[in-house]
């Protein structure tokens, strides 16, 4: 996913470990989206979260 993202958004994502079934996004210090006991988010919810957390 973090291939998809950074060719919409056109910047360098990184990647951490984090533990077992943990998906967080962070943007500086803040979560923007993370996954839930029922689902991971999609790639454009994502993409999203990002967008939002920028114009903030």
């Amino acid at each position: 996913m973090a291939a998809e993202v950074q060719k919409v958004l056109g910047e360098p994502m990184s990647l951490e470990i984090g533990t077992i079934g943990e998906f967080t996004v962070w943007v500086g210090d803040q979560v923007v989206v993370e996954k839930t006991t029922q689902r991971f988010p999609e790639p454009d919810e994502v993409i999203r979260a990002i967008r939002s957390a920028r114009t903030a």
